[in-house]
């Protein structure tokens, strides 16, 4: 592995980033909508099992049949993204799948079984199985989805900030040595919390925008308002913890991916009291100048909050781009060093390791080999920094992240907002206020306002998306191996075929879903509702 960057093609690299990044985002369009959808029909049949009535159950039926649609795509674009480890990414499976494949394997043996199990259930058991077994199964087929997630979060925590893991010179990969740390840790915890409530956002702006369309073409008024409720209490829950989550994960990101955080602020000099930047102009089109400028140009900011977020204290310190370049002194006295320190040290363990295998291959004694297990125990923390050619590599690109972190929170704000008025007009709170007006008597385009949230749901999802992954470059496991040192040895002209392939197949699944869809929301629920 030493000098594997030096013998695949740029472009090679390039083009399976592109080709996963592709696969992701996909993948990414229809499982917060599953995970959303859940919650809106458990409850609704949960009403249903309380009632009796036939209404909820109906209610229930329509929006499992749509979650039915979106599931089955989700499960698609799943199955190929875990294949392309093996196909792209074969050097990073080989070094890390010891202990990135357990999460994913579970997810495959347990949660998706549960999955499918309970599914079917759901479908085709009613008036088969008693109301409280059917109500189980919809809740337990939500349950696994979301274990799922759990699992593939897992995985993508663990890359985030690794944990739990030993590197054995012997077999040359990072072993497992501890399940729970790498299950439950901090970081896996917080984005899951993140993630799975960011999904439910999705979910309850997709039943709040079918509901409205309803009610803008004046049918099934009932089912729409009656889902308004619920999707709007879920959202309103459901945007405040992701405000909540997202500033735990802040302050985990600041703890395990300072360079992250500062790009997403585009706080090229960091120090105390730092203030939280709300809008600057970073250009979205080139990197900044962030070796000779101070900060961005029309820079407002609000003082001391970036400090908080990062710390929890408004004197904190936090590093910007230069600090994490050149080094600094944190401020508990110990040394952070600069970039040039670690590539050195991560040379010297890249060396160490092969002076160890060849000395190993030699049958050098084990006196003969202790030094260098030493050194290379020493060194490890840096390995991945060996492979880094330029200080300049181990800076994300900063206008994504800066951009993208910004849509995101701006769109969660106005969620905030919008499941609050929606939630006050649905349950008519204040009475004074809407005792003229309810959820059927509203102007058209207040309709067409819910409609139009549901598009932005997905792009503060997709947005946060990027935040997370152009965040962690260069590295696919953050400082131990980058994205060029984890690629397979193809040539790019397979991969640009591949991806023209997937791109035609996944955007041709999309156009399907969404037909489907449409024609689904369009029949309704197929059965007479009471409109009284």
């Amino acid at each position: 592995m030493q000098n594997i960057f030096l013998t695949i093609d740029a472009s090679t690299i390039d083009w399976s980033r592109a080709q996963f990044a592709l696969t992701a985002i996909y993948h990414w369009l229809f499982v917060p909508l599953t995970l959303g959808l859940a919650v809106i029909m458990g409850i609704a049949e949960t009403c249903y099992y309380r009632t009796r009535k036939r209404f909820w159950k109906e209610v229930a039926k329509f929006w499992q049949k749509l979650f039915g649609v979106n599931f089955a795509m989700g499960v698609a674009t799943g199955i190929i993204l875990e294949f392309e480890f093996g196909t792209n990414w074969s050097n990073y499976s080989w070094f890390v799948g010891d202990i990135f494949g357990a999460p994913l394997a579970i997810e495959g043996i347990v949660a998706f079984f549960m999955e499918s199990t309970f599914v079917a259930v759901m479908y085709f058991g009613w008036n088969k199985v008693s109301r409280g077994f059917h109500l189980a199964s919809t809740w337990l087929t939500g349950l696994g989805a979301t274990i799922s997630a759990w699992w593939i979060l897992v995985a993508n925590a663990w890359m985030q900030a690794p944990v739990g893991c030993e590197f054995n010179p012997d077999t040359m990969r990072h072993e497992m040595v501890d399940f729970w740390a790498v299950a439950f840790s901090p970081f896996a915890v917080g984005k899951f919390f993140h993630t799975v409530v960011s999904s439910w956002i999705i979910g309850a702006a997709f039943v709040v925008g079918v509901s409205s369309w309803y009610l803008l073409k004046r049918r099934e008024q009932k089912l729409a308002v009656e889902s308004i409720k619920i999707a709007a209490a879920v959202g309103l829950i459901a945007a405040l913890g992701a405000a909540f989550t997202g500033h735990v994960s802040g302050q985990q990101v600041a703890q395990s991916q300072p360079m992250k955080l500062a790009a997403m602020e585009a706080l090229y000099r960091g120090g105390t009291d730092q203030g939280l930047t709300a809008v600057a102009w970073v250009s979205p089109f080139s990197q900044p100048d962030y070796q000779s400028e101070a900060h961005p140009p029309l820079q407002i900011e609000m003082p001391y909050a970036l400090s908080i977020m990062a710390t929890d204290d408004p004197h904190g310190f936090v590093p910007g781009i230069c600090d994490l370049l050149d080094g600094y002194t944190r401020p508990d006295g110990t040394q952070e060093p600069s970039v040039e320190v670690k590539m050195a040290r991560g040379r010297e363990a890249i060396a160490a390791l092969a002076a160890y295998r060849k000395a190993k291959a030699e049958r050098a004694a084990d006196h003969e080999l202790a030094p260098l297990r030493a050194t290379l125990a020493a060194d490890m923390p840096y390995f991945g920094y060996g492979y880094i050619r330029e200080r300049s590599e181990v800076v994300p690109y900063v206008p994504v992240c800066f951009w993208a972190f910004r849509i995101m929170v701006g769109l969660g704000c106005l969620f905030i907002l919008f499941f609050a008025v929606m939630a006050a007009v649905a349950y008519r709170w204040p009475r004074l206020l809407m005792r003229r007006h309810d959820m059927t008597a509203l102007p058209a385009w207040h309709y067409w306002m819910a409609i139009g949230m549901v598009p932005l749901a997905y792009i503060a999802s997709e947005s946060g998306w990027l935040v997370a992954e152009f965040g962690r470059q260069p590295w696919t496991i953050q400082d131990m191996l980058p994205t060029w040192a984890a690629v397979s040895d193809l040539h790019s002209s397979s991969v640009i075929i591949t991806f023209l392939l997937f791109l035609l197949l996944f955007t041709t699944m999309l156009v399907v879903e969404i037909n489907i869809l449409f024609k689904q929301i369009k029949q309704g629920p197929g059965t007479a509702l009471n409109e009284k």
